[in-house]
């Protein structure tokens, strides 16, 4: 796999639009640059990797518009040694920006056993370790794991999973679009035991968040 200047410079004017578009967090921008999102799509689509849209990536799923990925990275105010899970592994794209942050513990679920296995080989390929890998149930999180100071869904739930919103540590975030067919991007801030802030932040469209499926 090659990283050549022109995807380099490719890249570079995505990161302009993402500016313009409302994403400001130096720390997400400068992941999004060390991370060839060309490597993470089928290379028939090679061409379209640097323009800011989804594109199918199989299973009925995509990889998510790079405006999106820095929106819902952004919204989790990442720290230093924050450990962090991702709710849907899909292409791997999210997952290694998370990674290129480089401070960052990351543990990450997939809950369709063919991009399981897809990116589990890519992410060995590309020399990504995370901390955990997990084929399983989003909607249950990964409570041996946790608890963690953020969690990303990077699907479209019904509603808010309670398993996930237990799984944050207090002053823990969860960054989740809530909706059927369009959801409502949303943040949950974890106060106290039983208490929780919750922030909305405009509509987006995901693929939906599932479970009990192979």
């Amino acid at each position: 796999m090659t990283d050549s200047t022109k995807h380099k410079g490719l890249r570079r004017q995505l990161l302009i639009q993402l500016k313009d578009k409302g994403i400001s967090d130096n720390r997400v921008l400068a992941a999004m640059e060390k991370v060839p999102r060309h490597f993470f799509m089928d290379s028939g689509l090679n061409d379209f990797a640097y323009v800011d849209k989804a594109y199918p990536i199989g299973a009925d799923q995509t990889i998510s518009q790079p405006y999106t990925v820095g929106f819902q990275t952004q919204l989790l105010e990442l720290e230093k040694g924050d450990k962090v899970l991702e709710i849907g592994t899909g292409s791997g794209y999210q997952t290694a920006v998370l990674l290129a942050f480089g401070n960052l513990k990351i543990y990450t679920i997939e809950r369709q056993n063919e991009l399981f296995k897809k990116t589990s080989i890519l992410f060995k390929k590309l020399n990504l370790h995370p901390k955990k890998v997990v084929f399983g149930d989003g909607y249950k999180g990964l409570k041996e794991s946790g608890p963690f100071q953020a969690i990303l869904v990077t699907a479209g739930a019904p509603s808010v999973p309670k398993e996930l919103l237990s799984q944050l540590t207090i002053g823990g975030r969860l960054v989740i679009p809530v909706g059927d067919k369009e959801q409502i991007m949303t943040r949950y801030l974890r106060k106290g035991e039983k208490d929780f802030d919750r922030e909305s932040f405009g509509e987006f469209r995901f693929v939906p968040m599932l479970k009990n499926r192979n």
